[in-house]
């Protein structure tokens, strides 16, 4: 009944927040609250929408780009992000003395780009984009107005020429990955046995590696029945820690699940949970980070841009390691070897085991945001609080990141090798991010 109510409280949410909209423009906002509730709003849609993690990491990243891409200009001197990233053409410049409004020309671009990126909901949208521009207007002579809103425009589709070439279209069309009954190789898992997730997103373009295979983490422990194997080892690890949760640790697995789509099974009856993707919460941690550092639309644009970058690469490269090893998940060998009846705490999402999504993004995340905010940043997370009823308390972005990985062992979804190897990789992309865009 919870799950039931959750579900059906996000689609009163957006149906309110659409509606609502229509019905009368939104009060007079600051700037940083315009390009924070522009990516809020990104956010819900693409709950609403259900988009896999990758997919939702791929909307995220051109939006973002195409918001800061613009905004940098209200501010003397800033650098481009675009320039130093894998297939961007040059950026246009504003008119010398004429006057532009850039959080206008932001907003302009971020929709710009959102609205032609394969997001559904695109009248929710409008709506939103409608009610947003009527406070410009009345705030601006017609001639800077529309010459933001054109300038806006250029931008998103320079961004949006680069999507086009990113590998996404030709992924779309390629056949399903439906596992193997080769010994300790995945296959589908219980309760909905579905078909590997994006299994060829290691095709698209990334913004800063070189290839998806640049930073190829140590092989998995080799697959073995054998008690004293590695293997083993960490397949019973899982089973036990399991059975023997804490409420602590429940309360971890829960917090981070951040399984966009949850199918519940009740009896005979199936139902559908909508979640914040991993990176969503993530791009919901740099905006409180932006808040809490009174950062200004530079910075807050900035900060969800680089963040993005993490996600989007994070997801290339360890999407890329997922179906090379194609490693077995706990459910199946413990299901087989062990426990007929045990069932993972949390959902095993449907794709291969090694290595583990949540450490890499995560970890390649809190690296980007710790540069920019510092190693020893304490926040209150509350980006989950509205869909989800939890929040939590962490001293670092980095402790955040490490609960993060260690969760899905808690979950009874991840061995601990695939967790350390996906918190390693996730590291090093970050720290590539910080050395080739925040490195002063």
């Amino acid at each position: 009944m919870k799950n039931v109510l959750q579900k059906s409280c996000s689609f009163f949410f957006l149906y309110l927040l659409v509606t609502g909209c229509q019905q009368k423009k939104l009060p007079t906002l600051s700037d940083a609250e315009i390009l924070h509730q522009n990516q809020d709003l990104l956010t819900q849609i693409i709950i609403y929408d259900v988009f896999t993690p990758p997919v939702a990491s791929r909307i995220y990243v051109y939006s973002s780009l195409a918001s800061y891409e613009a905004i940098k200009y209200s501010k003397e001197g800033t650098p481009s992000i675009t320039e130093k990233l894998n297939g961007f053409d040059k950026m246009p410049q504003p008119e010398k003395s004429k006057k532009y409004n850039y959080t206008l020309a932001a907003t302009e671009a971020f929709f710009t780009v959102v609205k032609n990126i394969k997001v559904f909901s695109v009248d929710s949208l409008k709506n939103y984009e409608a009610s947003v521009y009527t406070n410009f207007k009345e705030n601006l002579d017609d001639s800077t107005y529309e010459r933001s809103v054109a300038f806006g425009e250029i931008i998103g589709k320079v961004i949006l020429a680069r999507a086009k070439t990113d590998g996404y279209l030709q992924s779309r069309g390629k056949p399903k990955h439906i596992g193997t009954n080769e010994p300790g190789k995945w296959r589908p898992t219980p309760p909905d046995y579905s078909d590997g997730v994006e299994w060829c997103w290691n095709t698209m373009k990334p913004m800063v590696l070189d290839s998806a295979a640049q930073f190829i983490p140590p092989r998995p422990p080799a697959f073995s029945k054998d008690t004293n194997s590695v293997f083993y080892k960490n397949a019973i690890e899982v089973y036990t820690l399991n059975k023997n949760l804490t409420d602590e640790q429940k309360n971890i697995a829960k917090y981070w699940d951040d399984n966009p789509f949850v199918i519940e099974h009740s009896g005979h009856m199936m139902f559908g949970n909508k979640k914040i993707t991993p990176g969503g919460h993530w791009m919901g941690i740099a905006a409180i980070a932006a808040r809490q550092a009174n950062a200004d639309p530079v910075q807050i644009a900035k900060g969800y841009a680089i963040t993005a970058i993490a996600l989007y690469d994070g997801f290339i490269s360890c999407w890329d390691e997922k179906y090379r090893s194609n490693v077995i998940r706990p459910i199946t060998v413990i299901n087989e070897w062990v426990d007929k009846s045990w069932s993972s705490f949390l959902q095993t999402p449907p794709f291969p085991e090694y290595i583990s999504g949540h450490s890499t993004i995560t970890a390649a995340a809190s690296t980007v945001l710790a540069n920019m905010y510092g190693d020893n940043f304490a926040f209150l997370d509350t980006s989950d609080l509205r869909y989800i009823g939890m929040q939590r308390h962490f001293n670092s972005f980095q402790q955040a990141a490490v609960e993060a990985s260690i969760s899905r062992l808690y979950g009874g979804i991840h061995y601990r090798t695939g967790i350390v190897a996906g918190a390693i990789q996730g590291n090093k992309l970050g720290a590539l991010i910080v050395d080739k865009i925040l490195k002063k």
